[in-house]
């Protein structure tokens, strides 16, 4: 059977030649897996964030609305960036035999195809902040290569099918071989040029400069963790979160890979001085070492968006006071290698009590890559996207309005301190646990003013006192248990915490935007 006609035999005298649905398909996933490749190398040269597909997806988290990100962030967690990665891949797919299938008389549509692919990184890589100009070459030769081996691989497919459809079986058979050849060195080509690029993407040995850093030694050391901190045997966290668990959520489809070496960040703006640091002269300063919980605001009640680390660096307070400061300002602007912003109250960064830090060390060694590395923001209290900037290489002193970050521009409020919460860890959620003495334990948080008290109840039952684990600092969580003498069966159990301020959870659950979520946290459990 001749698999490049559209019935297996020779079109009737007068008709049109037209490819199979399978070839054409080919056609189509070939060229647009050309264009990926030669986009991805010359992003390899030029910047890797610069490859097509990573600008369209980085665009399209941008552009993606909120309640969208939500969802992605509330089901898939530090899984989004992936999910993104693979939906984005079948659309390109999808698009590629639309394009193919388009085009099984004339290369004409095809081509089209390409076209507006290709603008559509163009488009992506010339609105990214984090790219120059320069970097529009990398989607450019995504168009070229596009248009050329489609162009290339329709005009000798439809050779091929005029071949079959003459009398000449030696030259038929010739021209199956040459498509075949063809086809096969275009998707060969197209996976060693991706291949290519990614190593000279990687060309940055991050993993090298971390390695080369060596131990970081706090000349102010944060106290000891004390015994009794966490009730982790009944089933609560560890009071440090390891990093490798520690959680992660950004805008970043790839890790931005800075090292230390060239790191620099510079403070601008409303200041008597505009100063620059190196990496170096950071490291060459007094560390100081702090115990601090950092919060997502996109935490739903319950949600497992918090974690407590040792974070090691100087106060941003002394970086701010070497550029002076001036006294108009309120804001803090800062932004990332990869061109996210958050705009951080002034009056928080300066308060020698709170303790902000420029970070560079988390539990005892540099800064993982996905955790900012070289240097990150670290604001106590304050939700992390107005205050946690990883990867950062700017400061601006200004006033709030002057101009929006990243999440403001998306309906998220200006300013975000961390609400009181509590979480149920143990019973969670549809567990069974054996009948008797219960145990009902988990955390409790109130950055920067501390927790006074936890209650929990099961099947609406009175409130009782949770006993509180030994406090560390009020920027941390503060762990919680209690128990309960309960029959088999089902039970919910809720809790709510009190903090130091005085105020007491309420029960109405609200969502997460503009300004985090509140409501008390419940669990369904089976008592066995």
């Amino acid at each position: 059977m001749d698999t490049l006609a559209s019935t297996g035999s020779a079109p009737p005298s007068g008709t049109a030649a037209t490819l199979s649905k399978r070839v054409a398909a080919l056609v189509g996933v070939l060229s647009v897996a050309a264009a990926l490749g030669a986009g991805h190398l010359v992003a390899g040269f030029l910047d890797p964030s610069a490859s097509p597909f990573l600008a369209v997806g980085n665009s399209a988290i941008d552009l993606t609305p909120t309640w969208l990100k939500n969802f992605a962030v509330e089901n898939f967690g530090s899984n989004d960036k992936l999910v993104l990665l693979l939906g984005m891949a079948v659309v390109v797919l999808l698009f590629a035999v639309t394009a193919g299938l388009a085009s099984r008389r004339r290369a004409t549509p095809g081509v089209v195809f390409a076209c507006a692919l290709g603008g559509l990184g163009i488009l992506a890589v010339l609105t990214r902040p984090d790219l120059g100009q320069v970097a529009v070459l990398a989607p450019l030769a995504s168009l070229v290569a596009a248009v050329v081996v489609f162009r290339g691989l329709h005009r000798q497919a439809m050779a091929r099918l005029s071949t079959s459809e003459s009398e000449d079986p030696g030259g038929a058979d010739d021209s199956r071989r040459a498509f075949l050849r063809t086809s096969t060195g275009v998707a060969v080509g197209a996976g060693v040029l991706g291949g290519l690029g990614q190593v000279l993407a990687d060309r940055v040995d991050v993993e090298g400069s971390r390695a080369a850093i060596g131990p970081l030694k706090a000349a102010v050391p944060a106290p000891e963790i004390p015994p009794g901190a966490d009730f982790s045997a009944v089933g609560t966290p560890k009071f440090i979160t390891s990093n490798a668990e520690f959680y992660r959520v950004d805008t970043a489809l790839s890790v931005p890979r800075l090292r230390a070496e060239e790191w620099k960040l510079k403070v601008h703006g409303m200041v008597a001085r505009e100063v620059e640091f190196s990496y170096a002269d950071i490291r060459s300063r007094p560390l100081v070492a702090k115990t601090v919980t950092l919060t997502c605001v996109s935490n739903e009640v319950g949600g497992p968006y918090i974690s407590t680390a040792d974070f090691l660096g100087v106060p941003l307070r002394d970086l701010l006071l070497e550029a002076g400061v001036s006294p108009l300002a309120d804001e803090v602007f800062s932004t990332s290698s990869d061109g996210w912003t958050a705009g951080t109250p002034l009056d928080t960064l300066m308060d020698p009590k709170r303790g902000a830090l420029l970070a560079i060390g988390m539990n005892g060694e540099p800064l993982p890559v996905e955790h900012g590395f070289p240097a990150r923001m670290v604001v106590p209290g304050l939700y992390g996207y107005v205050s946690a900037t990883k990867w950062l290489v700017d400061l601006e002193v200004t006033t709030f309005g002057t101009k929006t970050f990243y999440w403001e521009d998306r309906g998220w409020a200006r300013k975000a301190p961390i609400k009181t919460q509590s979480r149920i860890d143990v019973p969670r959620g549809f567990a069974k646990v054996p009948a008797g003495r219960v145990a009902v334990a988990g955390i409790a948080w109130a950055q920067n003013t501390g927790i006074e008290k936890v209650e929990v109840r099961v099947d609406g039952g009175p409130w009782q006192s949770a006993e509180l684990s030994v406090e560390v600092n009020n920027q941390t969580w503060r762990q919680w248990r209690t128990f309960f003498q309960l029959d088999k069966g089902s039970h919910r159990a809720e809790v709510r915490a009190t903090d130091r301020a005085g105020y007491t959870q309420v029960e109405q659950r609200v969502d997460p935007i503009p300004d985090g979520a509140t409501g008390w946290h419940a669990s369904l459990f089976t008592v066995d």
